[in-house]
């Protein structure tokens, strides 16, 4: 047991100031002899098992380009430590972010003289680890899905262009709210597509949260306002907003998030607390363009990265969170309800390298 781990329970653990102890404990317990029942005990069992489902095209990209790069290797040299650089650029981490990488691992092969193969694995697992954006204050409680019940509404905006799974995230996450025994209701603020508010409706008879609604070609501004007065009126925990999806690039579309925000302060000042950007990781550097967009329009503080199951690309849910420095708070790994799971950096990366 590393220094600075104190008490384990079944489902948390308690350390010391130092968080370097855990990095490094969760990324030998995916490598070392430690059976996976305990590594269990600590994270749920099925949600760690869809996790590495999910992973598995990403894992396989990755980690087999890695494989290969150390094949015969008695230590990290320079061949090493080029091989990886392009490892990681072609499993769409971003250049920037490899870099970053790659010279943290050549600072710690200089400084310890000596660095095997073998001890690879867990380097990376920790220098990754720390490059991932931490949860802020201002969202939800990321463990349970709980809200804090001072009367005061938790709302989400979510924002994202067309086709990423926006419609879908908000769906999973009503369901997951509603779940963990809070009063949800949705807000159809994407009034340019009617194909968006059919969605939602159909969501929320799935999930059975009512959905606030106008006709197509509304002011979202005053759905958004209609939603929030309703939830205030309704005593909801919960209240989920989308926004509308077209091209992320139109100044319309971004001075109308802004409105939006406006319009909710009004009902709710401190609304929204989360405004949520939904991102498909299959679409690569796709992605990171449409986060730098976004970032720039609205005040982007939590990320969704959907449809990771599919793709061999999930890197860019690294270079995302290191590059603009906001938390990825939910992940897509299937088409379940429950297949939108929290983010846990830990898991995330020792699920990536993992050698089981």
């Amino acid at each position: 047991m590393p220094v600075g781990c104190r008490h384990i329970f079944l489902n948390h653990i308690y350390f010391s100031n130092n968080e370097y102890p855990f990095k490094r404990f969760i990324c030998l317990i995916s490598q070392k002899n430690i059976p996976m029942g305990f590594f269990n005990k600590i994270f749920n069992r099925d949600k760690k098992e869809k996790l590495d489902a999910g992973l598995q095209k990403t894992k396989e990209g990755v980690w087999g380009k890695i494989s290969r790069a150390i094949a015969g290797k008695s230590k990290i040299d320079d061949d090493v430590l080029d091989e990886l650089e392009e490892s990681f650029i072609t499993s769409d981490v971003g250049v920037d972010t490899t870099l970053k990488i790659i010279d943290k691992i050549r600072d710690r092969v200089a400084r310890d003289k000596y660095v095997n193969t073998e001890e690879l694995n867990s380097l990376l697992c920790e220098e990754i680890t720390d490059l991932l954006a931490k949860p802020d204050n201002t969202t939800a409680d990321s463990e349970d899905f709980t809200v804090k019940k001072d009367g005061v509404p938790y709302v989400i905006m979510v924002v994202g262009v067309n086709g990423v799974g926006k419609t879908t995230t908000i769906g999973k996450l009503a369901a997951q709210y509603k779940k963990a025994g809070n009063k949800v209701i949705l807000g159809a603020a994407d009034t340019f597509r009617a194909a968006a508010i059919e969605q939602l409706d159909i969501w929320g008879e799935r999930v059975g949260v009512p959905v606030i609604k106008q006709k197509m070609g509304s002011d979202p501004a005053a759905v958004a306002f209609d939603t929030l007065n309703s939830a205030k009126a309704q005593g909801a925990d919960v209240v989920i907003i989308d926004t509308a999806g077209r091209l992320h690039n139109k100044i319309g579309l971004m001075n109308e998030l802004t409105k939006i925000k406006n319009v909710m302060k009004r009902v709710i000042p401190e609304a929204p607390q989360e405004i949520l950007l939904v991102l498909d990781g299959s679409t690569g550097q796709n992605a990171f363009e449409q986060a730098k967009q976004f970032v720039a329009a609205t005040e982007v503080n939590a990320l969704a990265v959907t449809k990771l199951d599919g793709t061999a690309k999930g890197g860019v849910v690294i270079g995302i969170s290191d590059q603009f420095k906001i938390p990825v708070k939910y992940i897509g790994i299937g088409e379940g309800i429950d297949d939108l799971q929290i983010f846990h950096p830990q898991e995330f990366v020792s699920s990536l390298f993992s050698l089981g």
